[in-house]
């Protein structure tokens, strides 16, 4: 199982990626045999079950019984601490940018605008832009209050003007 691990891990230095599971096996072949409830249960050992999965075609599983439990962990750990140095990196810098974006976004959103200038001739563009700001505002309150009812800010945060409302329906 190691040599296969360490062979995986070789082959998707550049790229790809390893799944490694662990889990308690308790299957033993035979039929259950029921017993006082408890008792027997606390005490036994079981045997661990690893797999291992590059998510195509190689698959490998291995049963390491208790007694052999902590030398397998040795150089099972061993080689896991020789093969994450190829592990890339966190990018905080582009995390913090793409932060710093959203927030910058998020707090646009809860902004008013105001819809202003004529309907037609020179300014119309910005008009339509700040009508078509607000209602995208609208439509975000909307929904985040359908998900959380309780930061909802209320109808009067990011409502048009009462002279708007018609420009902006005739508008569309």
């Amino acid at each position: 199982f190691l040599s296969h691990l360490t062979t995986l891990f070789n082959d998707t230095k550049e790229k790809g990626s390893i799944w490694l599971t662990h889990k308690r096996l308790h299957y033993d072949g035979t039929d259950a045999i029921m017993d006082d409830a408890g008792t027997s249960e606390e005490s036994r050992e079981y045997p661990c079950l690893l797999r291992l999965t590059d998510g195509g075609k190689n698959k490998f599983s291995t049963k390491v019984e208790p007694g052999q439990l902590e030398k397998f962990h040795a150089a099972y750990g061993s080689l896991l601490k020789a093969s994450m140095t190829t592990l890339r990196k966190r990018d905080k810098k582009r995390e913090k940018i793409r932060s710093e974006e959203a927030a910058a976004r998020k707090k646009k959103m809860t902004e008013l605008v105001v819809v202003d200038g004529p309907k037609r001739g020179k300014g119309r563009r910005k008009r339509s832009r700040q009508i078509k700001a607000v209602i995208k505002q609208q439509e975000t309150v909307i929904a985040v209050s359908i998900v959380r009812p309780s930061t909802y800010l209320g109808d009067s945060a990011l409502m048009i003007p009462t002279a708007h409302k018609a420009a902006l329906h005739a508008s569309y």
